[in-house]
C-alpha cells in the first residue's frame, strides 16, 4: 500500500499506551485493554444519532451485550462472557460502522476487522476463532442491545426495530438501563467488568 506520492502508507495507529498497532498485521502484543477501553469509550454507536446529553458508546454497548448474554447463558464461561464483551473490540481502532455503510464498503473492512479480533483475542488467551454456536449467542445478544437502543435511544418505532433486530424475549429493558454515560465513567466500568472476568477465569 502506497500513499499518494508513491511511498508506503502508514498502516499503524499509535496507542496512548505507547503501543504502535499495525492495522494491517496486528500483533497481540501491541494491544491492551486500557487502549481498548478508552477507544471504545470514545466512539459513538448510531454515528452520535442517540438523545441524551452524552454519546452512546461502543464501550457502553459492549458492557450491555455481555449483561444480555449472561442473563441468556446462566452457565457462560468466564472465557465465554469476555468473549462477548470483546465481540466490538476491533472498534477501538477502526470505529463503529453501521451496518448499512459495511455493505456498500465490502470485503477490505471486515478482513482488517477479522484480523483485529483475532489478534485480541490472541492477547486475552482467548479462542482465535470461537465457535458458531458461541458466535451466534453473542449476535443475538448484540441484536437484542440494539433492538433497545434503536426503540430508546435512536428513534425506531416498534415495527421497524423488530423488522431489523427481532423482537427480544425474556429481557426487559427502561430509558434508565439505557442512559448514555459520560466517556470516563464509561471507560471505567469497562476495564472494571473486564478486571472481574479475568479474576472469574483465575478463579474457575
Amino acid at each position: 500500500m502506497v500513499d499518494g506520492k508513491g511511498a508506503p502508507a502508514r498502516a499503524w495507529q499509535r496507542m496512548l499506551s505507547g503501543r504502535r498497532l499495525d492495522l494491517l498485521d496486528p500483533s497481540p502484543l501491541d494491544i491492551e485493554v486500557s487502549d481498548i477501553a478508552h477507544g471504545l469509550a470514545r466512539v459513538a454507536r448510531w454515528n452520535g444519532q442517540t438523545i441524551g446529553d452524552h454519546a452512546f458508546s461502543v464501550a457502553q454497548h459492549s458492557l450491555l451485550v455481555e449483561r444480555i448474554f449472561s442473563q441468556r447463558q446462566p452457565d457462560a464461561s468466564p472465557e465465554q462472557r469476555l468473549t462477548a464483551l470483546l465481540h466490538d473490540g476491533p472498534e477501538y481502532v477502526i470505529g463503529d460502522m453501521i451496518s448499512p455503510f459495511k455493505a456498500v464498503v465490502g470485503g477490505g473492512y471486515k478482513l482488517v476487522e477479522e484480523r483485529l479480533q483475532r489478534a485480541i483475542h490472541l492477547r486475552f488467551a482467548l479462542e482465535a476463532t470461537i465457535s458458531d454456536k458461541l458466535k451466534k449467542e453473542i449476535k443475538r445478544a448484540d441484536q437484542i442491545a440494539a433492538y433497545f437502543e434503536a426503540t430508546l435511544l435512536a428513534g425506531f418505532a416498534i415495527g421497524e426495530a423488530t423488522k431489523f433486530f427481532g423482537r427480544p424475549a425474556g429481557i426487559v429493558l427502561s430509558a434508565r438501563d439505557l442512559a448514555p454515560l459520560p466517556v470516563m465513567q464509561t471507560e471505567e466500568l469497562f476495564v472494571l467488568r473486564f478486571e472481574q472476568l479475568e479474576r472469574d477465569r483465575s478463579a474457575a
